[in-house]
């Protein structure tokens, strides 16, 4: 099994940033993927911020410029720096990865996501 376990929401001024972390646990054997998701209160989540091995990052249309994305590969870590933070960009903020990882003696590739961390900006 593997585990994704966020840290660094919470409260901020408009205009203010916070740093979201997400490591990455367990028997893992490779990591695809990493990223970020949203969702606000009666919304459907969305795409935030997306960062495939050796690939492009993706940003949603509300948060480029804004926001970046990155990964410790070492650490198995996605980080996402919030920048010029925004009463709309409160929500619940969610850990995503595409992991393939060791499961009764088979190799696994499975969508994990974290637990959430509340991110909350205030006018």
């Amino acid at each position: 099994q593997v585990q994704l376990v966020e840290s660094g929401g919470g409260l901020e001024q408009a205009g203010g940033s916070l740093r979201l972390s997400c490591a990455a646990s367990g028997s893992i054997l490779s990591i695809n993927a990493m990223g970020w998701y949203r969702q606000a209160a009666g919304k459907q989540r969305e795409l935030v911020a997306t960062l495939p091995t050796g690939g492009s990052t993706n940003y949603a249309d509300s948060v480029k410029g804004r926001f970046t994305i990155s990964r410790d590969h070492a650490k198995n870590t996605v980080y996402l720096q919030m920048n010029s933070l925004k009463p709309e960009d409160t929500a619940v903020y969610y850990c995503n990865a595409d992991i393939t990882y060791w499961q009764n003696f088979a190799e696994v590739r499975r969508d994990t996501w974290g637990q959430g961390t509340q991110v909350t900006v205030s006018s």
